[in-house]
């Protein structure tokens, strides 16, 4: 599929279609392919920017009696990895990127950071070519309606919050997390966090930092025990 054709797919109209085609390559592909010069995460960076600034806008007025702290938490719950992931996945991104023959056989926490990270740098590239109304556009049309969700379920409250009021009520203890694994250059670790109650292990998280992958295994505990 053309560059053209994937924005079609997604409903735009790129005056530049090199930032598009930016957007939507991973670095890893850069290793395999030497005729393309660019890799996503400039885009992804800027990209960051714009959604921080789109969703506060978004949340400010759509919830004009909520304190700052509840506004944070739905801001982190919306634009979380998992969140992003889904979004990138629900418009088509998984089959427009660009990556190695290694990184395109990631799976599940692996392949919702790139996706994420896509999605991000997607927005930088929509920012960049049409403004910041388009982008904002784009964000109202495929992930504002999650909101209501997100309130609903209580998923603003961050995953290890969560588990730990739920394992405190289930169980009378306090979960604790230790770090199994780490692996990859100081600019690019990844770690493997596990998380116990007493004991026994519940399940394990990734993540580019201790925290995330602590958040990642918290919310995998919450799903594996169906609390």
């Amino acid at each position: 599929m053309s560059f053209q054709t994937h924005a079609e797919a997604l409903g735009l109209t790129f005056k530049n279609p090199a930032l598009l085609e930016e957007a939507l390559t991973h670095r890893s592909y850069l290793n395999e392919n030497k005729s393309s010069k660019a890799h996503n995460e400039r885009l992804e960076f800027l990209g960051d920017a714009v959604l921080e600034l789109a969703v506060t806008h978004f949340l400010y007025f759509k919830y004009p009696n909520k304190p700052e702290g509840d506004l944070t938490a739905f801001r982190a719950a919306l634009v979380n990895t998992y969140s992003l992931a889904d979004t990138a996945e629900a418009i088509g991104l998984n089959d427009m990127l660009l990556l190695s023959k290694g990184e395109s056989k990631d799976t599940g926490r692996a392949r919702q950071i790139i996706l994420a990270n896509a999605f991000e740098a997607l927005l930088g590239a929509i920012y960049l070519d049409q403004g910041y109304e388009t982008a904002e556009a784009f964000l109202a049309k495929h992930l504002y309606a999650k909101i209501d969700a997100v309130v609903q379920e209580r998923s603003w409250q961050d995953a290890k919050s969560k588990f730990q009021e739920l394992a405190q009520e289930k169980k009378g203890t306090t979960p604790n997390y230790k770090t199994m694994k780490e692996v990859g250059p100081d600019h690019d670790k990844r770690f493997t966090v596990g998380v116990y109650l007493g004991e026994k292990q519940i399940a394990q998280g990734e993540g580019l930092s201790k925290q995330e992958a602590e958040q990642s295994a918290a919310q995998a505990a919450i799903e594996k025990t169906g609390w």
